[in-house]
């Protein structure tokens, strides 16, 4: 379906045209026209499929629909994110999609100056892109006003649901008129985060484009079993042999990550590393570079598995595996995105079997072990007895694994081209609790 049918304003035509836009996805389909209708909605699809959008260009039509506002301006539209990543690419896609409009929109966040954020909302904003921490640390100073919002958007809504949010999240709330539109949009709606959220909504309308915790069907999932003591060992020889692309490799904590990276960086692969600890102007450069090919592995924490917009990104690899199941799924939509292929191969040792029972649960699908040679684990990943194994086996019983070769080490760099912009603005590297996607307790 084109953009040109759903009805929307001609400016945002006009930008969707010039941006190379012509139609629009499965979820964007279905969604637009019930947001620009005014319905509630819980919107439903799997990462990489345009829900930004799909909740973006209903909200700036209904916004410019209604003309300006009389008096200083204040907020009408609300997004809620999770993380400082995430706040930064909806606030560049809202830019990108209305700059033919006359419609502002500012974002504020964790770990950049509070001033900067304070002087803009002054100036008066149509939109506002905010991480829960920040949010409230700007309510308590009585330096914004949400009194007019019209439209609230909760992005990631299963992560903003959870128990770290809400207590922000239902804060938030009280300050937000009761008559609103509510958009909730997410890749996964658990059932008890939809109970919660219907608390926030009034006759919603629900779009699921995709089954639910799925991930793209042009992804490969692979497991490697290993020691734990030997997975530097072989990410590297992995890396050795897949040279010439750009890798996202997920680790599980802040300094395991640095450590990683640095390690990498001595065995001569250039490599960056994001976390919660990294000030918001270390995560955009390290970004950036990443995304220019400066960098050819990115080492991150969770807090990169969700909103993080990498075009043509090959391959992820979990050096640790997610301790929540559904964080899986996040993590392998970065890869796999707009009909590309990808590749998630996860290094698992022993004792992380039961997080890889998890994982194949939310999945409804095993997934295939590969040994490879001269890595074979000194013992079996231990599935548990009340799971198959990946052979189908009864757990406990090691199945017959196919042995990969060797990689063979190879030279070069990838040139990768350039990513997208980002808003950066001022920043003094403070930290305040919208860095955090728990930091809202």
């Amino acid at each position: 379906m084109s953009f040109e049918t759903l009805g929307l304003a001609p400016e945002l035509n006009r930008a969707l045209a010039e941006l190379g836009y012509a139609n629009a996805t499965p979820i964007q389909a279905e969604a637009i026209p019930l947001v620009m209708a005014g319905h509630d909605l819980m919107g439903g699809a799997q990462t990489g499929t345009g829900k930004t959008a799909a909740f973006s260009l209903p909200l700036l039509h209904r916004l410019a629909q209604a003309g300006p506002m009389h008096g200083p301006r204040k907020p009408r539209a609300l997004v809620l994110v999770p993380t400082r990543e995430l706040a930064v690419q909806v606030f560049d896609s809202l830019r990108a999609y209305g700059k033919h409009l006359r419609l502002n929109a500012t974002t504020i966040y964790g770990g950049a100056g509070m001033q900067p954020q304070i002087d803009a909302l002054r100036r008066g904003v149509d939109i506002l892109v905010a991480t829960p921490g920040r949010l409230l640390d700007h309510l308590e100073r009585r330096s914004v006003d949400l009194s007019h919002v019209e439209i609230l958007v909760l992005d990631e809504a299963d992560r903003m649901l959870d128990m770290g949010f809400l207590p922000a999240i239902k804060r938030v709330m009280a300050k937000i008129p009761s008559r609103r539109q509510t958009l909730l949009f997410s890749a996964t709606f658990e059932d008890a985060i939809k109970k919660l959220a219907m608390e926030f909504l009034r006759e919603p309308k629900e779009v699921q484009v995709s089954v639910r915790n799925a991930v793209a069907t042009n992804v490969t999932h692979i497991v490697h079993p290993v020691d734990a003591s030997r997975k530097r060992d072989l990410l590297l020889e992995i890396l050795s042999k897949r040279y010439e692309d750009q890798v996202l490799v997920f680790g599980r904590t802040k300094h395991g990550c640095n450590r990683l990276s640095e390690q990498l960086d001595k065995a001569g692969i250039n490599s960056v590393a994001i976390h919660g600890n990294k000030s918001q102007a270390q995560r955009l450069k390290a970004l950036r570079d990443f995304k220019s090919g400066k960098a050819r592995v990115l080492v991150a924490t969770d807090v990169a598995a969700r909103g993080l917009d990498i075009p043509l990104l090959p391959m992820v690899i979990n050096f640790d595996l997610p301790m929540v199941a559904e964080d899986y799924v996040h993590r392998i939509g970065r890869t796999g995105r707009a009909g590309a292929s990808g590749e998630a191969i996860s290094l698992v040792s022993h004792d992380e079997g039961g997080l890889l029972r998890a994982i194949q649960r939310v999945l409804k699908a095993d997934i295939e072990m590969v040994e490879v040679e001269g890595y074979s684990p000194s013992r079996p990943i231990r599935m548990g007895n009340d799971a198959p194994s990946p052979a189908g086996r009864p757990g406990g019983q090691r199945p017959p694994q196919r042995h990969a070769r060797r990689p063979h080490a190879g030279n070069g760099e990838r040139h990768a081209h350039a990513g997208p912009k980002s808003h950066s603005g001022s920043r003094d590297g403070s930290r305040g609790r919208g860095d955090n996607p728990r930091a809202a307790r």
